[in-house]
């Protein structure tokens, strides 16, 4: 059972300007777009920085303040660097923070949170840029139909894991899956909440599970060791 990949996620078509891109071309494309930052290519088109709108309010935050103390003394020397700048390289946060897109979705997620960003460049393995993935794109997760979610649980956990138990049913309400029936055994209970919660949407798992053997049970397990099954060698 896996989480689907970045690459199920992603925005494909993506805005991007090179390291030599002026200011003011790249405020109308965050502009224009609606976006909050883009990715910064080389001549060969890699993924070299990210310029975003945080990088352009350098510009006004210190447009009127004078230079006067050293740079060694300057709190922020960096922002007042970028402030300075003329193009996207000189603006640009590097090295980008990107993501493979064979990741999965929830490597994203703890990148984005880890690192305080919005928004990732997805690449590949020589990091020529593929697409971004954003917030919003991990989000959508959340919004897929209960229809979606339980026909995905059936057939991945229930068909896949359990081997299609007749006595087990799931249903679901606003991403919350109940999982109703009796198992052979206990163990079979915690995979089957534990699978389910890894669907992508699924908010919270409730156990309605009933198991005929206890099979983690102290005497269980003696027995398991006293009496072992298969050929003895």
């Amino acid at each position: 059972m896996s989480h689907r990949k970045v690459s199920d996620v992603m925005t494909a078509t993506v805005r991007i300007v090179y390291q030599g891109t002026p200011v003011r071309r790249i405020a109308e494309q965050l502009d224009f777009a609606g976006i909050s930052a883009m990715p910064v290519l080389n001549d060969e088109a890699d993924v070299v920085g990210v310029v975003s709108e945080s990088d352009l309010l350098h510009k006004l935050t210190y447009q009127d303040e004078p230079d006067e103390w050293p740079r060694l003394l300057r709190r922020h020397r960096t922002d007042r660097a970028k402030a300075e700048g003329l193009v996207a390289r000189d603006l640009m946060t590097t090295p980008a923070i990107t993501i493979d897109a064979d990741a999965s979705v929830v490597q994203a997620a703890q990148l984005m949170e880890k690192r305080n960003v919005k928004r990732l460049p997805v690449v590949n393995d020589t990091g020529k840029l593929l697409g971004v993935v954003s917030r919003s794109d991990l989000v959508r997760l959340f919004v897929r139909s209960d229809t979606a979610i339980r026909d995905e649980v059936e057939t991945e956990v229930l068909g896949r894991v359990l081997l299609h138990p007749a006595e087990v049913t799931a249903e679901v309400t606003d991403g919350v899956v109940t999982l109703s029936g009796t198992l052979r055994r206990r163990s079979d209970v915690g995979i089957a909440v534990e699978f389910a919660r890894r669907i992508d949407g699924v908010v919270k798992v409730v156990d309605a599970l009933a198991y005929v053997d206890d099979d983690t049970s102290y005497r269980a397990l003696r027995e398991q060791v006293s009496y072992p099954s298969g050929p003895f060698l």
